[in-house]
């Protein structure tokens, strides 16, 4: 391969310094004007613009900062039938109320194994006939 441009290290061996003064000099990170990408947003912005156009600014945006969407804690706390067949393998029991374990609604996702007796705020009606179809009781409850 060509070499372009002789490198200045070539042209001064032999000298102690290589002409950059005392001995100290160009040798830790701040000769380079930082480590990393200290210095990007001033002396090395144009390196940093180059290299990563895409660096600086602001893209899309950053959910729960808008005021008019509900919160995460504020919606509802839902469990499905999958969920819930667990939650019902896992206490032993087929008799649930589901607002004194915190949860104000249940939804079709998944399947029922055993019939189940559930205690909850509101239910979707898919999930009320899939309950039902194997043999549970659902019953509403006010908050």
């Amino acid at each position: 391969m060509v070499v372009r441009r002789r490198k200045k290290v070539r042209k001064m061996r032999g000298s102690k310094t290589h002409g950059y003064g005392a001995k100290k000099k160009h040798r830790g990170k701040g000769s380079k004007g930082g480590k990393g990408l200290a210095g990007s947003k001033d002396h090395k912005r144009q390196m940093v613009l180059q290299m990563d156009p895409e660096h600086f600014g602001k893209r899309g945006f950053k959910p729960g900062f808008y005021p008019h969407r509900k919160r995460e804690r504020e919606r509802e706390k839902v469990i499905t039938l999958r969920e819930l067949d667990k939650l019902s393998e896992k206490l032993g029991k087929t008799e649930l109320n589901l607002l004194d374990l915190g949860f104000k609604k249940v939804i079709a996702g998944g399947s029922v194994t055993k019939p189940l007796s559930i205690k909850a705020a509101s239910i979707s009606e898919r999930a009320k006939e899939k309950i039902e179809a194997i043999g549970g009781k659902v019953e509403l409850l006010s908050e």
